[in-house]
């Protein structure tokens, strides 16, 4: 049977809203940006149907973490704010941050970026940040999926998940346990509101009638309120290297109140003083202009304490100095106590 030939009125994959020829045009934009990301481990580079990646013989008894997360309604104001460069730090923060509260570095991140019609420029530059943050874990691009679905996103819109792989030693795994009352509670400085309570963050610049180039203390409103979400791994881990890290809660959607607890025992409880630490500008005008009470704030929000960190009373200023050393700012913000009857497992005085 001879081949179909080609008509006046055949129809392409282009013409059903799908550039292949982009998509390659892409992975050869990335390709670089990955490559920068290289680490110890890393067998294979990014066009194969899978990554390979070697445990690092470091290890002698490892125990894999893994965490995915997306980056929330945040995409929102990348859109309507045509500002993508950090949204791909946001992507992979989210996911190392979480695995690195239970003592893991982070080996490798994976991508997904699904779009209507695919834009190289704006794909390049969310990737682009997507390997910045990479670099600033650690750990290696080494894969990921585009893809282009018609009919599915408006043009100009996409989606993005990611997930990030991690080792620890079993015998030195986080999990919390070894939490007594007593113990110190030090909280480090966030970068804003990383990529959580966006919808909320949204409603009240609406109804604020708030512009991205707005003067807000010295800077356009819309790098601060797009600035990227801060990622701890290089600088905790130093402190896990010479501390003795009882426990750590990486403050993400649910906020200080609903995420501290997931570290504690039960009958254990932390009790956090406010003014323990400087809530950054950005979040007072946002109570402020959606008229926020503060029981929601500190629950929606991180409020300024993007990471927390329990040990010992004896031990915090040594891990508080450890830290600093590493370009953390350092709150001593609370404490371990006995939970209280019917009470809350974290309490802001």
């Amino acid at each position: 049977m001879s081949a179909q030939q080609p008509s006046a009125s055949s129809l392409t994959y282009r013409d059903a809203g799908v550039d292949i020829d982009a998509g390659d045009a892409l992975v050869e934009r990335i390709k670089p940006l990955a490559k920068r990301t290289l680490r110890e481990g890393v067998l294979a580079g990014i066009g194969g149907f899978g990554a390979l990646f070697e445990v690092p013989k470091k290890y002698r008894e490892p125990v894999l973490v893994s965490g995915t997360d997306g980056v929330g309604t945040k995409l929102r104001l990348a859109f309507s704010w045509n500002k993508h460069d950090t949204v791909g730090i946001d992507l992979v923060a989210m996911s190392v941050n979480d695995i690195l509260v239970q003592g893991a570095e982070p080996l490798f991140f994976l991508d997904y970026f699904a779009c209507g019609r695919l834009s190289v420029d704006t794909a390049a530059t969310v990737i682009g940040g997507i390997a910045k943050g990479c670099e600033l874990a650690g750990c290696a691009l080494i894969g990921g999926e585009t893809a282009e679905m018609p009919g599915m996103y408006p043009d100009g819109e996409y989606d993005l998940a990611g997930f990030a792989v991690g080792a620890v030693e079993k015998s030195k795994a986080i999990d919390g346990r070894r939490i007594q009352v007593g113990d110190a509670v030090l909280g480090l400085a966030s970068s804003g509101a990383h990529s959580n309570g966006y919808s909320l963050v949204r409603k009240i610049l609406e109804r604020a009638g708030a512009q991205p180039d707005q003067d807000f203390h010295g800077q356009p409103l819309r790098d601060v309120v797009m600035a990227p979400t801060r990622i701890y791994v290089k600088q905790v881990l130093a402190a896990i290297a010479k501390h003795d890290i009882k426990g750590l809660a990486h403050i993400t959607g649910g906020g200080l109140l609903d995420n501290v607890p997931r570290i504690l025992q039960p009958g254990l409880a932390a009790r956090l003083h406010r003014d323990a630490w400087n809530m950054p500008e950005l979040f007072a005008w946002l109570q402020r202009e959606g008229g926020v009470a503060d029981a929601e704030m500190h629950r929606v929000f991180n409020c300024g304490i993007g990471m927390v960190l329990v040990v010992s009373a004896q031990e915090a200023d040594a891990v508080a100095a450890t830290l600093r050393a590493q370009g953390e700012t350092v709150y001593r913000i609370g404490e371990i106590v006995e939970q209280q009857p019917g009470a809350a497992q974290t309490v802001v005085v």
